[in-house]
């Protein structure tokens, strides 16, 4: 059966101000025990925003001052072992009783529920994201950690609102992971994510299907975190430092807060080398005058120090395997997370744990955050869509990018066009086209379409300055609220021909595949539901929408049936012939006995 092949129809994305869009920047937010990171989509690139300091990561500390300012980040860690009665952050602190009955937080004698305490943080860094993007944040997705129940995610939510944001959507920790290592784009597969974070520790078993994340067991210690490794590696200073020079530094507050950040630089380099040297001058005195500090650390003797804490995170993973049902050769990918998990020491048990080596090729520090920012852009619509051929044997296709606020595309503004060419002939459906829309923080419109198949790439950049003036807009948006109902009715009696031609298309393919098992008289009927559907086709600008939708359906309907048929009688054809032979073997087995 021949069929004439229709000009392939373009690829159509429209640029919509419609009321329930996002408007503005998604930011994504990790907000952690220890530390918080905020990124944003540029394009199609994930960015991690550095805060006032210069630094990436913003540490989760609030203290308040005697003189009632509030510090947030870096400046509230510098004064935590002086002012530890006034300084919110991993515990412990000050809790109390509120007048609901809830766990609150007290400084100064002031009363801060647990959301606001998060709030400080997420002012942090929605400042941090406007200070970089020069305009007012809004819109937000925060993760947390996937055991979280729904009381702690709403908590979460409410810190959020307290802030000033738009929290749009609350994500899995593990499942931003996964996204900022780009494995939504991968096949289907098990991973792990192993995040060795500063407060907490968390193991999780999730599989992605079709792009689905679902997190099949988590497990992990609340109570194991970088801030520990520091807290082992103090304490050993702080005996050696004692053994030396006699004097005892536990009771100094201000020289255990140089120890204490000595300590967790000390613990960062030897990540990246086999020895350090930790050296604090002036750090006390006693009668004899004042005392310096100055060790030598090797890497090998910083893993004996923190040896315990490392293996207290082997059970967990083993727990979380079992929950999930699988075993470590049933594992494709092992991710990491967390400062922590750049130790040498930590990776290689990892790989000792799971047989494998995880990946490494996204900062730990920065993954969540990283993700949080793809699952707001995906949420603003800035992403990626896959779109298919409308015909058999296709082989380009059209995009054309239009502006405005009417339905159909040709009622709006073109922005630009191109054409995708070299897509290999296939039926229709069959190839996957990428199509990406994104307008960066300067307003230009980024669009390219990608064939899956062979790679091939094109792409258009429309500059904002071509786009659309205020007048313009009013206008689009008077005549989309005038043409509405009639806007409607088009779509609709387009979204129907589309269904029409694929059903008909379809029928007759299957006609053709199954033309010996189907009876003729059966046949003929079915020509002539195609016959009305087509007829229909011929004069859809002048038919409604539901009528065509209708035909289709009752085509769809007498093919069902009748392809049904067929199904039975090839399997009682097979049945049959199978019994037949089956039988003749017997036949012969018996006359050979005899």
């Amino acid at each position: 059966m021949c069929r004439a092949l229709r000009k392939p129809p373009a690829v159509c994305l429209v640029s919509s101000r419609s009321s329930e869009a996002i408007r503005g920047a998604v930011i994504g937010i990790d907000l952690g025990t220890t530390n918080s990171c905020v990124a944003v989509m540029e394009g199609k690139q994930a960015k991690v925003l550095e805060n006032a300091e210069g630094a990436r990561t913003t540490p989760s500390v609030v203290a308040f001052t005697s003189d009632g300012e509030r510090l947030v980040g870096m400046p509230a860690k510098r004064q935590a072992v002086t002012n530890p009665n006034n300084t919110l952050k991993n515990v412990p602190y000050k809790i109390v009783r509120a007048s609901n009955g809830d766990a609150w937080l007290e400084a100064h004698g002031k009363l801060y529920s647990p959301s606001q305490g998060g709030a400080f943080i997420l002012m942090k860094m929605k400042e941090t994201a406007e200070n970089y993007l020069g305009h007012a944040v809004k819109n937000a997705v925060i993760t947390v950690p996937a055991y979280f129940n729904d009381s702690q995610r709403q908590a979460t939510k409410d810190a959020g609102q307290i802030a000033g944001l738009n929290v749009l959507r609350v994500i899995n920790e593990p499942t931003a992971a996964a996204l900022a290592y780009g494995l939504d784009k991968t096949q289907d597969k098990i991973i792990a994510v192993y995040d060795l974070g500063g407060g907490t520790f968390d193991i999780s078993v999730l599989e992605i299907q079709k792009g689905v994340f679902e997190v099949k067991s988590t497990n992990g210690d609340t109570f194991l975190g970088g801030e520990d490794f520091d807290q082992h590696l103090l304490k050993h200073i702080v005996k050696e430092f004692k053994r030396e020079s006699g004097v005892d530094l536990t009771k100094d507050n201000m020289a255990l807060q140089r120890v204490r950040e000595a300590a967790e630089k000390a613990k960062c380099e030897l990540s990246s080398s086999l020895q350090t040297d930790i050296n604090l001058p002036y750090l006390t005195m006693d009668a004899s005058g004042p005392k310096h500090l100055n060790m030598k650390l090797t890497r090998s003797q910083f893993e004996g120090i923190v040896g315990d804490l490392i293996r207290r995170t082997v059970a967990p993973c083993q727990k979380a395997m079992q929950d999930a049902e699988v075993s470590k050769s049933d594992i494709g990918e092992v991710l990491l997370v967390g400062g922590m998990s750049r130790m040498p020491k930590v990776q290689q048990t990892v790989q000792d744990l799971f047989g494998r080596a995880p990946s490494k090729s996204v900062n730990p520090d920065e993954a969540v955050a990283i993700g949080a920012a793809i699952q707001g852009g995906v949420l603003a619509g800035d992403v990626t869509d896959v779109f298919s051929t409308a015909a058999d044997g296709q082989t380009q296709v059209e995009i054309k990018v239009c502006q405005g606020e009417r339905e159909m595309a040709t009622d709006n503004k073109i922005l630009g066009q191109f054409t995708l060419v070299g897509i290999p002939p296939a039926p229709r459906g069959v190839p996957q086209i990428e199509v990406t829309f994104d307008i960066d923080a300067n307003g230009i419109v980024h669009v390219s379409a990608k064939d899956k198949g062979t790679g091939r790439e094109q792409q258009i950049v429309i500059q904002s300055s071509g786009g659309l003036s205020k007048d313009d807009i009013e206008n689009m948006i008077k005549n989309a609220e005038k043409y509405a109902e009639e806007d409607r009715r088009r779509k609709d009696r387009v979204e129907a021909v589309n269904m029409a031609e694929g059903i008909v298309h379809d029928t007759e393919s299957k006609m053709e595949e199954f033309k010996d098992q189907l009876p003729a008289d059966e046949c003929n009927k079915l020509k002539e539901e195609i016959v009305k559907v087509q007829e229909l086709l011929s004069r859809k600008d002048a038919e409604t929408g539901e009528n065509i939708k209708q035909a289709a359906t009752n085509l769809q309907q007498a093919s069902l049936k009748l392809f049904e048929m067929a199904y039975k009688k090839m399997a009682s054809e097979r049945e049959g012939s199978s019994g037949s032979s089956s039988g003749g073997e017997s036949g012969e087995k018996k006359e050979g006995q005899q």
